[in-house]
């Protein structure tokens, strides 16, 4: 995938917050998953919360990041989805008219598992933060979804995973080095990076807020344990 950037200036392909908050995503993925799973439901809510709050922040800086990293760059029509899967390539480094859609669809799925989870309850242990802000069967509605969701969301990065390997083998096209190292020969982005700390401003202020909600969220009702 050709660079349109010139040799005198190669900026950065991917931010330093876009490659950070996309390896903590996948290392908040599993490891929710696993404290789910044995039942170690303070820690779960924990990163359901950062999850939360690390997409959000994606979501904010695909409208003020990077070139690469904002939505204008990357999300195309269906005509120019139909036309890259005819051949036609793709007229930015970033991401391919394909894979931008395919990077919504995840962020769209995480950000619905880690919603869905704060009015999560087992009825017993643990009760979401956001449980009581709703009527229960609204409330129960959504967190059913949780499960589903997160099987969903598997199939997404498996195919996430299966794309990256094909990119990287079948086509030469160098995937992940980027997404570690900011850009590689051949990949570079089309203008300057924005500074690091705008995002970190961005991420503590969607902390702050989500804190605040958390402080505000009702309590259980004074019969509910009788």
């Amino acid at each position: 995938m050709p660079s349109v950037s010139t040799q005198e200036h190669k900026h950065p392909l991917w931010d330093l917050p876009v490659r950070v908050i996309h390896w903590l995503i996948l290392l908040l993925l599993p490891a929710s998953w696993w404290t789910a799973e044995e039942g170690y439901q303070d820690i779960h809510q924990y990163l359901g919360l950062t999850l939360l709050a690390a997409v959000l922040t994606r979501l904010c800086w695909g409208f003020i990041g990077s070139p690469q990293s904002r939505f204008r760059d990357f999300l195309r029509g269906p005509k120019a989805v139909l036309a890259y899967f005819r051949g036609t390539p793709s007229n930015t480094p970033g991401h391919n008219p394909a894979g931008g859609w395919s990077a919504v669809i995840l962020w769209a799925l995480l950000l619905a598992q880690a919603l869905t989870g704060t009015v999560n309850s087992d009825d017993v242990l643990f009760t979401g933060p956001f449980y009581y802000v709703f009527d229960s069967s609204i409330s129960d509605f959504f967190a059913a979804l949780h499960e589903p969701i997160f099987n969903v969301l598997l199939g997404f990065v498996a195919l996430h995973v299966l794309s990256v390997i094909f990119y990287e083998r079948r086509k030469g096209q160098r995937l992940l080095r980027p997404m570690i190292y900011g850009k590689t020969d051949g990949r570079y982005g089309t203008g300057p990076a924005q500074p690091a700390y705008k995002a970190l401003i961005v991420a503590v202020l969607l902390s702050g807020m989500l804190f605040a909600l958390l402080e505000m969220a009702p309590a259980p009702p004074t019969d509910y344990f009788w």
